[in-house]
């Protein structure tokens, strides 16, 4: 599980770097700054996570916890849904890519939940 959210957590990273670089360099000129900011909403968001899943995979190397895996499969659909659904939204104006983004942002947020829980439960068991 581990080597998964590692290679997950550079595919976000590596991808969140190209994806802010387009942003910046060839979209800026291309969209509304609603649109922009939307896309580089998206953009903060995967690397925000990338680095959450970095931190975790590394922490998975120490042990396993059902908790903490749930974290990152629910941080790698969040992300998917969430930065996904602003990248498509900002890209070609279609307006029900928007509705997507909530629910990758409960996603994200159960995955932080998860990882509190896990925690909790690792210092009860400590």
């Amino acid at each position: 599980m581990s080597q998964l959210f590692l290679i997950a957590a550079a595919v976000l990273g590596g991808s969140g770097v190209m994806l802010g670089a387009f942003a910046a360099h060839g979209l800026k000129s291309r969209l509304s700054d609603t649109l922009l900011n939307a896309f580089e909403t998206g953009v903060t968001y995967q690397f925000y996570h990338a680095l959450a899943l970095l931190i975790l995979a590394l922490w998975l190397k120490q042990g396993q916890s059902v908790w903490f895996i749930a974290s990152g499969y629910l941080w790698l659909a969040g992300v998917l849904l969430f930065s996904g659904s602003l990248y498509a939204l900002a890209l070609t104006g279609i307006k029900w890519f928007g509705p997507i983004t909530p629910f990758g942002g409960l996603l994200l947020i159960a995955g932080w939940i998860s990882l509190f829980v896990g925690a909790i439960k690792l210092g009860a068991v400590s």
